[in-house]
């Protein structure tokens, strides 16, 4: 079976793609792992047209039940590796269970990648080892067990403040470490985290430079002193510095990107290579402003430009996977 578009990502960019490719009356399937993509795991959003106080979870969930409705598939799992023969692309799928059963293989006549971008680290030594043993990089996946406890944030942009909002909730005290000399989150964000108090501590110009702990974390060093000491002793480490994008695809398919890695597209998220779109966080659309609502915008276009495409070179997909005669 060949697909007339297969979407890579479950989040608000890939099933908005979906439900607008099901609206054309694409065969589309869609692919991800894990669901939902960074929305899912975003807490409460306040500030997506029409869904006033919604957790992104079920935000999701609802763009999931909109593309299913239209006739979108949608299956779980890890996309191992993609090709382009001819106007054919082929996605080859592993499990995501344990042990791994062998790779499935798809084909499509258009191919929109909605990947998004992978957490960054602070590629400090120790943090992988004590990762979920302290040091975490989801504050809605695992803030709630650090209920009475001591924690701290990494970060100084929109995500870290928002993440020490939802800490509040759990945590008895979180000490916020800024790299440079200023916040960079929305103002009315800032403003709850105010209101706060003394819950919130504010270190600026300071960076972790040591995790420290065995089977847990124990503490982090500091690169400048705090009340004294350059130690931190706390039972949880958040780190929200910003995410980079996935770069397996676009290097195989030898899709353009820019000098941090992101995916070129034009105004209709037409890559360089023919048949290949793409939209939300993965590309460099609209520079460092990444959005639910502009991923979910960027979807839709993609579907549009994906079902032209179809239309006019989805005959050629259909030539280049015929068997071969010999005569």
């Amino acid at each position: 079976m060949i697909y007339d578009l297969i979407i890579i990502g479950t989040g608000a960019a890939g099933l908005s793609a979906g439900l607008y490719a099901g609206r054309y009356k694409m065969n589309t399937l869609i692919i991800g792992d894990p669901f939902g993509g960074e929305t899912a795991k975003a807490g409460f959003i306040w500030n997506y047209p029409g869904a006033k106080d919604v957790d992104g979870y079920d935000l999701m969930r609802m763009m999931e039940a909109q593309a299913k409705d239209v006739g979108a598939e949608i299956i779980e799992g890890r996309v191992t590796k993609a090709e382009k023969e001819g106007h054919c692309f082929k996605i080859f799928v592993g499990s995501t269970g344990s042990p791994r059963v062998g790779d499935k293989e798809y084909s499509s006549k258009t191919l929109i990648l909605t990947n998004g971008a992978e957490r960054r680290r602070l590629g400090l030594s120790n943090e992988k080892e004590l990762g979920n043993k302290g040091v975490h990089y989801c504050v809605t996946c695992d803030g709630p067990v650090y209920g009475g406890k001591v924690v701290a944030m990494v970060g100084g942009g929109d995500a870290a403040v928002k993440g020490v909002n939802l800490l509040s909730q759990y945590a008895k005290k979180i000490y916020l470490l800024v790299r440079g000399k200023e916040l960079r989150a929305e103002p009315v964000n800032q403003e709850e985290m105010k209101s706060l108090g003394d819950k919130v501590e504010v270190f600026y110009e300071t960076a972790v430079t040591e995790i420290v702990g065995k089977d847990k974390l124990e503490k982090i060093i500091l690169s400048k002193s705090s009340n004294g000491s350059s130690e931190l002793v706390i039972d949880g480490l958040f780190v929200e510095i910003g995410a980079d994008p996935d770069r397996e695809f676009s290097n195989s398919l030898k899709i353009e990107t820019d000098e941090r890695g992101y995916i070129v597209v034009d105004k209709e998220m037409k890559t360089n290579i023919d048949g290949i779109f793409a939209a939300g966080d993965a590309t460099n659309f609209f520079g460092g402003f990444k959005q639910i609502v502009t991923a979910a915008a960027m979807g839709a276009v993609a579907a549009t430009s994906a079902y032209q495409d179809a239309k006019m070179h989805g005959e050629l997909c259909l030539f280049h996977s015929l068997p071969v005669v010999n005569t």
